[in-house]
């Protein structure tokens, strides 16, 4: 199977940290591979804009060497790498400055889409905003691109949010989850709303619980300083794993449209129970074979900021009235994985006796690594002498059942630039809907911070605090494999 390519109308693009970590890893790389696929228009153009003094082709020099790095299959073309690096230009420029501005104006086009992309702290979303707009930048098709963190509570995101709207519309505003962009996560959707299997038996009826997963290996290296501030129920929870909740538990829109969607997530973040304090378990990880302790890294030997949560949460509407939603994310886990599990209640009698066992389906949607879906069902054991049933999976990897050419799938960030150069936000965050994800944040972090709640150690290479498990047992349940 041959996936399509749709070009997308001619634009400038500028990175605003274009030297920057992410902008280097990340975006550059998407860009070039979509410039591959062949859905750039000839004239399209990538401004950078940082404060380190480039010269247009010293930093052309960069994007090629990271360019190498981070798309190397596509960078072995010596003619695309060569024709992409004339399509990117640099103006030195500091964001708290008012200099500089007429240079970039002069480089962008009258008649096409102007992106402007912020891969700079949060702390500069406002002063970019504000000088985009009173330098003249700003034309009807501009749109801007926001990083997380959306704020640290909801005090800062609403400030955040009143800044950007005092200069940008609502739709012209883009806050980015690269989650969103993951090709699984899409295709929950596609699961859920196109195909008559799935839908009737997605509620509290037929199913027992659901679990989100969401662990990596690595610990937090290079981001000590941001990290010991805000911690995973910050980092994770409150929009990477809030995302794929809203995902999972939203009603079928009316079309899929971005403010459909995006009203429906809305509903379910606002259905939320507020989650009692012995449904939430916090853990910090300890040394182990992999690097120090959390502490050690950080440089603080008090700190009491969590590497790890997990949550029991109930959506309180018809759908999954009694349906509990178990979340769990954290660093230096035994392994990488997202994993959405389904877990479908026991049949209601069992003709086969008590010998056969218990058996119930699930459902299991990979994002990373390997993305796919695997249904478990029960079936006969083969072989003569009785009924004894055993679970196998129907399973379907993507890169496999899609063909060899989505063996690497899309990166998250090639599908949401392009989105915004479309000007399609289903795939992106409103600013009411980043709203109520911190208003039902806000008050389980005051509440460990009033009761002095420190954090249970695990470690290294494990699954997370024994506490965890003790979530789920208190409940009768087990949580699935961290990578089914």
């Amino acid at each position: 199977m041959v996936s399509r390519v749709i070009p997308v109308d001619p634009f400038d693009l500028v990175i605003f940290g274009g030297t920057g970590d992410l902008a280097q890893r990340k975006i550059l790389p998407a860009l070039f591979r979509r410039f591959c696929a062949g859905q750039w228009p000839d004239d399209a153009q990538i401004i950078g804009a940082a404060r380190a003094e480039y010269t247009p082709d010293a930093f052309r020099e960069v994007v090629a060497e990271s360019l190498r790095s981070h798309a190397p299959a596509q960078s072995r073309n010596a003619d695309a790498l060569n024709t992409f690096l004339q399509r990117v230009d640099y103006v030195p420029l500091d964001a708290l400055s008012d200099t500089a501005w007429d240079r970039l104006a002069a480089k962008l086009a009258d008649d096409r889409v102007r992106a402007f992309y912020f891969s700079v702290g949060p702390q500069l979303f406002g002063q970019l905003a504000e000088r985009i707009k009173h330098h003249d930048l700003a034309t009807p098709k501009t749109r801007i691109v926001v990083e997380k963190p959306f704020g640290h509570d909801l005090e800062s995101a609403r400030a955040l949010n009143a800044t950007l709207a005092a200069h940008f519309s609502e739709g012209q505003i883009y806050r980015i989850d690269h989650y969103l962009g993951k090709e699984t996560v899409q295709n929950l959707m596609a699961v859920r709303f196109g195909n008559m299997l799935f839908e009737p038996l997605w509620n509290s009826q037929y199913v027992d619980h659901i679990q989100i997963t969401v662990a990596e290996s690595v610990g937090i290296d290079g981001r000590e300083e941001y990290y010991d501030r805000a911690g995973a129920m910050r980092d994770m929870m409150q929009n990477h794993l809030m995302q794929l909740l809203c995902l999972i538990a939203m009603e079928p829109p009316a079309k899929f449209d971005p403010d459909a969607v995006r009203d429906e997530k809305l509903k379910v973040i606002r259905a939320l129970d507020p989650v009692e304090p012995h449904h939430i378990v916090r853990g910090q990880f300890d040394a182990g074979p992999s690097g120090a302790g959390y502490r050690d890294t950080v440089g603080n030997p008090r700190s009491t900021t969590e590497s790890y949560v997990a949550l029991r949460a109930h959506v309180s509407n018809w759908r999954w009235a009694g349906t509990p939603f178990y979340l769990r994310t954290g660093k230096r886990l035994i392994e990488r994985s997202s994993v959405i599990n389904v877990m479908f209640k026991d049949a209601p009698h069992s003709i086969f006796g008590a010998d056969a066992g218990r058996h119930a389906n699930v459902l299991s949607i990979r994002l990373q690594p390997n993305e796919g879906i695997t249904l478990k069902v029960t079936i006969k054991e083969p072989g003569p002498g009785g009924m004894r049933l055993v679970d196998v999976p129907l399973d379907m990897s993507f890169a496999e059942a899609l063909g060899s050419e989505n063996q690497d799938p899309p990166d998250a960030y090639e599908r949401l630039v392009m989105d915004v150069i479309r000007g399609n936000q289903t795939l992106f965050m409103r600013g009411d809907e980043v709203e109520a994800a911190w208003a039902w944040t806000d008050p389980i972090i005051a509440g460990w911070q009033a009761r002095g709640d420190v954090p249970k150690p695990y470690d290294s290479g494990s699954t997370g605090p024994g506490d965890a498990e003790l979530l789920m047992k208190r409940d009768g349940r087990r949580w699935q494999g961290i990578n089914p």
